[in-house]
């Protein structure tokens, strides 16, 4: 690769994209949570597992903070205990389900709100992470890799939990390609 490859401007949609492909993991996120009964969203399928709860605590911790003050402060806040995001919950009622959820929430807010305000001129910036720099559209790739595979998890772990055969697909069903390929190009 050349020099050039590497300097070439980003796309003007880029923040737009990058929204669009958040929204949808919260959505693929809910979709999972949405089919959980509340003991089902607290269980801990084996030994050094999480919940489906736990990793959703995860997440919007890690969202509110490195996604408060973004482009001004470190991704990782004083304030924030990543460790405890990890303990399970010592109660399983709908009301601390709602707590999380309601958390979850705020930090998907936070990121969203984000995005709302950033601008083309902010993507070449330098943001830190636990003091290391990033420019703008790395910390992001960072966001989405991290956040798309606790969301995996939670799929799974639901889907498990929920059975094969109650499943409701978010994406396509098995062996659904052909028929949904056929409608969307036309051929069916």
């Amino acid at each position: 690769m050349t020099d050039t490859q590497y300097t070439q401007p980003l796309p003007n949609d880029l923040i737009a994209v990058w929204l669009g492909v958040f929204e949808r993991q919260k959505d693929f996120g809910e979709h999972a949570f949405n089919q959980l009964a509340d003991e089902q969203f607290f269980t801990i399928l084996a030994p050094g597992l999480n919940s489906c709860a736990i990793i959703a605590n995860h997440i919007a911790g890690n969202l509110i903070s490195r996604f408060t003050d973004f482009l001004t402060t470190d991704g990782e806040k004083p304030d924030r205990d990543r460790d405890s995001e990890f303990n399970a919950p010592q109660t399983h009622t709908p009301e601390v389900r709602a707590q999380i959820v309601q958390r979850w929430e705020r930090g998907w807010g936070v990121l969203f709100d984000t995005l709302g305000s950033l601008t083309m001129e902010d993507i070449g910036k330098v943001v830190t992470i636990r003091s290391v720099p990033h420019p703008v559209h790395a910390a992001m790739a960072r966001a989405m890799d991290h956040y798309s595979f606790h969301i995996g998890q939670i799929n799974i772990i639901a889907r498990q939990l929920v059975g094969t055969e109650n499943w409701q697909w978010f994406t396509l069903p098995p062996g659904g390609t052909k028929a949904f390929n056929a409608k969307l190009m036309g051929n069916g």
